[in-house]
């Protein structure tokens, strides 16, 4: 005779309704978005539905996965109430970093303020940059805290964004006298040689990102009136030899790209006042081969310096297209697989 085997039971998730009531008929329109687009995007995230019932939203889905969509509904109509707008970026941050900041504003005062408890906020003179994820918020607090800072991931983590971003924040706010942005010049494929122009010509194609990222911060006219002046620079790595950046914000971008020596060479430009940030990809070396990377020497020999600070993001830090993420995990992947 054969004994019956009791199988326990599965336990189903509760599918449960949650109302939330926004007095603000006109605010409610603005946190749904056109067509109802942030509300698609908290949905597709958390697994939910959300219904609207007059001002009234329904949501409807798991404990857990319902909880957090009020948590982020919440929060962003607290944005709202306080002024600000909502667009899909800042639907996104909430979905990544929780509505534990909901509602509190920054500190007056030094920016130093903002790492206890607030939320963190880069004012430029165009927009107001908020981090999206936690290793981003990290990274930020780290270039205010330190005057050497590196930021090592995948693209479109915000390494180098946000670090144009807090230069120009303390150079508006007199912290610094001149924001100073290099990159190595190494070919990927194309020899600047053959590249139409004289010097400045063939170099700005690859100044080309510092120059964008610039550009969403400052008033088109006054960058380049800065620039001129020389309070901005936007130079090649090459460049930098044989100076002393004093009273600087200075970003070195794509440092992967540098040489042991040129990384060396730049490291030591550092000078009173300044602050100097160093952002690189490790999967993106543009090497000849037998090259070795300085960024990757750099992080050997300085992560046990006191007031150097290193930051490392993942896919899951990319805030490009959703895309994005995806392809660099199958590379990430298929790295991985080939050392097995």
């Amino acid at each position: 005779m054969v004994a019956n085997v009791l199988t326990p039971p599965v336990a189903v998730p509760e599918i449960a309704e949650t109302a939330i009531e926004f007095p603000d008929n006109f605010l409610l329109i603005d946190l749904c978005g056109e067509y109802d687009k942030n509300l698609a995007k908290i949905e597709e995230r958390l697994g939910i539905q959300i219904l609207r019932r007059g001002n009234h939203l329904l949501v409807i889905g798991e404990d857990g996965s319902r909880k957090a969509a009020v948590d982020v509904l919440n929060a962003l109509y607290s944005r709202l109430e306080s002024g600000k707008g909502v667009e899909l970026g800042d639907v996104d941050r909430e979905l990544r970093m929780g509505a534990s900041e909901a509602g509190t504003e920054p500190q007056a005062g030094d920016q130093m303020e903002l790492f206890k408890g607030g939320p963190i906020e880069i004012k430029t003179r165009k927009k107001l940059i908020e981090p999206r994820t936690d290793a981003q918020k990290a990274y930020v607090q780290s270039l205010f805290k330190n005057e050497l800072a590196f930021g090592i991931g995948p693209a479109g983590t915000g390494k180098t964004y946000l670090a144009v971003a807090v230069g120009v924040s303390m150079f508006i706010t007199g912290q610094v006298d001149r924001i100073i942005l290099s990159r190595p010049a190494v070919e990927a494929g194309e020899k600047l040689g053959y590249l139409p122009g004289d010097m400045k010509d063939k170099v700005d194609p690859y100044m080309q990102p510092l120059y964008d990222a610039l550009n969403d911060f400052l008033p088109g006219k006054q960058t380049a009136k800065l620039i001129e002046e020389k309070r901005i620079e936007i130079a090649p790595l090459a460049f930098m030899r044989g100076r002393t950046l004093s009273n600087a914000f200075v970003v070195l971008d794509e440092a992967q790209n540098a040489t042991s020596m040129q990384m060396k060479m730049f490291l030591t430009r550092l000078g009173e006042g300044s602050r100097m940030v160093i952002t690189g990809d490790r999967t993106q070396i543009d090497l000849p081969r037998g090259v070795s990377s300085g960024l990757a020497d750099a992080e050997r020999l300085l992560k046990g310096i006191p007031k150097i600070s290193f930051n490392y993001f993942t896919s899951k830090d990319v805030v490009r297209h959703p895309l994005v993420a995806a392809i660099i995990e199958a590379y990430e992947a298929d790295a991985e697989a080939a050392l097995r």
